[in-house]
């Protein structure tokens, strides 16, 4: 849980971010740098109950404690100078890194990386979208079928100096029905690791004590539910799912 102070300092805005679909601002908490998202900048979507988002953002990072391996930043809900809202530590990236990328489809590394899919770029030309074949993001990969992550971007995936990599903007999660759209399709088929098996029965013993607890106030009982039997789902496969449905399973734009 967050100390007192990052619940009850006072909140100051030093910016926005304008590319964010919902209200998104940069602010300080004392000398502590955090992202604020007021539920009242919340646009409404057609899927996902109006005034959610925040507490979908929180019940990631729980789920994320739960798996034990630090996918989404310090996350909790506190009132900020537009109300209410989901506040996260801010994370600086290191810009010389990218864990997901577009390249030219006749230069596919022939280690390291992982194909997703190819087109044509908007001059004709053949790209393929490409993320890091890396233990750090197949951690990230089966965070997000076990939250059923809709809006996992290149961009939402943070590669820290030290070789970590930190997921965020978790809003449109945990979704009753089937909405896993990802740019971390590179694993597809492929078992699951001991390590990653392991998580997943973290989070499903969790939902029966504190975790469970926890999302209660967060998250319908229908939704709960319907993590709950995603866990079992995975765990039973013991292989990273393929894509389903007839929805696209990437996310648009893809960055």
């Amino acid at each position: 849980m967050p100390t007192p102070d990052l619940v009850a300092a006072e909140l100051t805005l030093t910016g926005r971010i304008t590319t964010a679909s919902n209200a998104t601002f940069l602010g300080s908490i004392g000398d502590v740098a955090v992202v604020y998202k007021p539920m009242a900048g919340e646009s409404p979507l057609w899927d996902f109950p109006r005034g959610t988002l925040a507490h979908r953002e929180v019940a990631a990072y729980l789920v994320s404690q739960a798996f034990g391996w630090g996918v989404v930043p310090h996350t909790w809900l506190r009132d900020g100078p537009l109300g209410e809202g989901m506040v996260q530590l801010w994370q600086e990236q290191d810009p010389a890194q990218n864990a997901v990328n577009l390249i030219a489809a006749d230069h596919m590394p022939e280690t390291g990386w992982k194909h997703v899919l190819q087109g044509r770029d908007e001059d004709g030309r053949m790209v393929a979208l490409v993320h890091e074949d890396s233990p750090a993001l197949r951690r990230m990969a089966v965070f997000d079928v076990i939250v059923n992550n809709a809006d996992r971007k290149g961009d939402h995936i943070l590669a820290m100096t030290d070789g970590h990599r930190h997921g965020v903007d978790h809003g449109l999660t945990f979704h009753r029905d089937h909405k896993l759209r990802t740019v971390l399709w590179g694993w597809l088929g492929d078992a699951l690791t001991a390590d990653e098996v392991d998580g997943i029965d973290r989070v499903s013993e969790g939902l029966h004590g504190d975790l469970g607890r926890n999302l209660a106030d967060l998250l319908s009982a229908e939704e709960i539910a319907s993590l709950a039997a995603r866990c079992d789902r995975l765990r039973s496969a013991g292989r990273f799912p393929a894509p389903s449905g007839e929805m696209s399973a990437v996310p648009w734009p893809l960055f």
